[in-house]
């Protein structure tokens, strides 16, 4: 008998298990070096990997990616498109009117210059979150609490911090209605301070013969303002063209034969994004608005003179009739909000 330690190659040759010989490539190899036994391993895994997986997915590319967003695809291999749907038949609950709380019962209806229809026509234009406060509170009046920028400056300090928005009302004595919003209490600072959320404002109440109807909005969900039929414009800056908001709405609760009845004739410049001036108070004096060496609104410390002129931060006309320079009458600040 052959000893198959002397045929090392006859060792080499497997056999299958049918009895059949099967052929080896180690006749390749030289019959004194073969591969260790864990490389030997490691070669076959890989060379069974290669022969046996399926080649891999290509990757979706960006156009792939949303051309499945595109024709509507389901999300699985691109942006999810959900279904159709129609509008909610659900509509939000009307708001409830103004209330206007502080004034003293010994405060004459002459002296008192914010009433609940001009309120209805500032809260159109505050944040959507204030518009749901039902009450504003007086938090200044001229009137009971004396001529002092300082006891204004006083009365808001237990105020900031706070998310309330504040209405500035002046009168002139010429008897115009101005101010504005201001989305922080006024307070002495060394800058300027409040968001693109303040706008300047002016109101009037036009006569009854007056045919002024270009430009209204309709009319809010107040008691009071039931018979009011208003004009309000949003300006975007001096020289562009307000635009037509809505056409004019008549009073159904006007009976026949009726005197025609008041309206408001309401104007706001909203923030232009040109500059930041946008509330700026000191112990001297409270502005609101500026640039180019101009005030939108300013008024002294014993609010007595007050200025107002074009300024960039809110492309705004003078808001009183007596020109850029007025004599202050009345002044009322309140807070709207919690």
């Amino acid at each position: 008998m052959e000893n198959s330690h002397m045929n090392p190659e006859r060792d080499q040759t497997p056999t299958s298990s049918s009895g059949t010989t099967t052929p080896s490539n180690s006749g390749l190899l030289s019959s004194s070096w073969s591969f260790p036994q864990p490389l030997t391993h490691a070669v076959g895994g890989l060379l069974r990997r290669f022969s046996s997986d399926p080649p891999h997915k290509q990757q979706p590319t960006t156009s792939n990616f949303y051309s499945k967003h595109e024709d509507g695809g389901s999300g699985v291999d691109g942006v999810y498109t959900p279904p159709y749907r129609a509008a909610s038949p659900f509509q939000p609950p009307p708001l409830y009117p103004v209330s206007l709380k502080g004034y003293k019962e010994s405060t004459a209806e002459s002296a008192r210059l914010l009433s609940r229809a001009l309120a209805e026509e500032i809260r159109l234009l505050v944040p959507p979150r204030l518009q749901l406060a039902e009450e504003w509170k007086l938090v200044y009046c001229l009137e009971e609490d004396g001529v002092s920028l300082g006891t204004m400056y006083k009365k808001c300090d237990e105020l900031r911090g706070l998310r309330n928005g504040f209405v500035l009302v002046v009168r002139d004595a010429g008897g115009g209605l101005f101010g504005a919003y201001l989305t922080e209490a006024p307070h002495p600072s060394p800058h300027y301070f409040g968001t693109g959320e303040c706008f300047l404002w002016r109101a009037s109440i036009l006569s009854a013969n007056s045919h002024n109807f270009a430009l209204t909005l309709p009319p809010p969900p107040s008691a009071d303002t039931d018979n009011l039929q208003r004009i309000t414009t949003l300006s975007a800056g001096p020289k562009s063209t307000p635009s037509l908001l809505s056409p004019p709405l008549p009073s159904p609760h006007i009976p026949t034969g009726a005197s025609t009845p008041e309206r408001i004739r309401f104007k706001a410049f909203p923030y232009s994004g040109v500059n930041d001036y946008l509330i700026f108070c000191e112990t001297g004096f409270l502005s609101v608005g500026g640039g180019d060496g101009h005030y939108g609104l300013w008024l002294d410390d014993n609010f007595e003179k007050g200025v107002s002129s074009a300024c960039p931060t809110f492309g705004n006309e003078p808001l009183s009739e007596e020109g850029s320079k007025f004599e202050i009458v009345g002044v009322e600040l309140w807070s709207v909000g919690n």
